[in-house]
């Protein structure tokens, strides 16, 4: 072969590779999401010039951070074919735990640990229920919904429990309102949390078993993955989010609230299914999820700039999971149709 036909043949190869990876982004169940935000924040310069601002779009950032950290732990739930209902609850009282225990004089270290093992713990008990007791995971989550709210009002009588001149919550509140330079610091531990949690997914043996469990919890079964251990698992992870969470949200608000937030479980699961994670199970992933939140953060951060009522912001939620849920389904059809023709 000579020298130009030797370089001829690496341009093609380049060639060839830029289309292949220009079509796996094309084709990727997240793409539509993630040019509806181009094509929604393109719009939104030309209308609400404070919209593109850098302190606009980094109070975007801070805004979604729990539905963010709450969506992550959520993505392995539904991955596995299943959904955790009592998420925002579960924060609920892991917050509330946590303005006791200030109160009570708990240091920084030692209530931070607290309230993860906390999480992690009503997270086990979800998972402990629905893996070895059996019971569906919709009357589980849906009765623990119920059982930590319950909790988080009991604990304080329903008052919420300011803990801003605690001295032990000052380095929580530096962590998630700081900034290093222009750039907060909660956005970086958001990105290092969604390596974690992606690199778990993506390259251990746990997060292939997620998929596996998520495709054909049968077959995951007969293919010796520990089926039971592996779902109380999972829900330990979302309760760990959920405690997680509950600590970015005291951050913001300076105070611990018993009040769940009606539209945050809707807001988390949209996130999710509009990241392109199959609410059937076994397809999607973290980097999804973060284009979703992005999406429904930009979305409600438009509506509000527009001056549109809260009253409707819901609605617009609503319709979004609605339609993301139903392109979804789409979307899986039109892959079974794929397979059944190439067999």
């Amino acid at each position: 072969m000579s020298a130009e036909d030797a370089h001829n043949s690496r341009a093609a190869d380049r060639f060839a590779h830029r289309q292949s990876a220009l079509t796996r982004l094309t084709h990727a169940p997240w793409f539509g999401a993630l040019l509806s935000i181009l094509l929604v924040g393109l719009f939104l310069a030309f209308t609400q010039p404070v919209f593109a601002t850098w302190a606009n779009v980094m109070n975007i950032i801070k805004s979604n951070s729990v539905v963010f950290v709450l969506a992550l732990g959520a993505t392995y739930v539904i991955i596995a074919g299943a959904i955790d209902l009592s998420v925002a609850s579960l924060a609920a009282a892991c917050s509330m735990v946590y303005g006791l225990i200030l109160v009570a004089g708990f240091s920084t270290v030692p209530a931070i640990v607290t309230i993860l093992l906390l999480g992690a713990f009503l997270g086990a008990i979800n998972g402990f229920l629905i893996s070895y007791v059996r019971i569906s995971f919709l009357v589980v989550t849906l009765g623990t919904l119920s059982i930590y709210q319950s909790f988080a009002l009991i604990l304080n009588s329903g008052t919420s429990i300011s803990v801003y001149s605690n001295p032990a919550f000052k380095p929580l509140y530096a962590f998630v309102n700081g900034s290093l330079g222009p750039f907060p610091v909660i956005l970086i531990f958001d990105l290092v949390l969604l390596l974690i949690m992606g690199g778990i997914l993506r390259y251990s043996a746990f997060g292939r078993a997620v998929y596996a469990i998520g495709s054909n919890r049968e077959a995951a079964r007969l293919n010796g993955i520990n089926v039971p251990l592996v779902v109380m698992a999972i829900f330990i992870i979302a309760g760990l989010t959920a405690g997680l969470g509950s600590l970015v949200q005291i951050g913001r608000l300076t105070s611990a609230s018993a009040d769940v937030d009606p539209t945050i479980l809707m807001t988390v699961l949209a996130a999710v299914l509009i990241g392109g994670t199959a609410f059937t199970g076994g397809e999607g992933g973290v980097f999804g999820t973060m284009v979703g939140v992005l999406f429904l953060g930009v979305v409600q951060n438009g509506l509000t700039l527009s001056g549109v009522s809260s009253f409707w912001q819901g609605m617009v939620s609503g319709l979004i999971l609605i339609a993301a849920v139903w392109i979804g389904g789409l979307r899986q059809l039109s892959r079974r149709r794929k397979q059944a023709d190439r067999t």
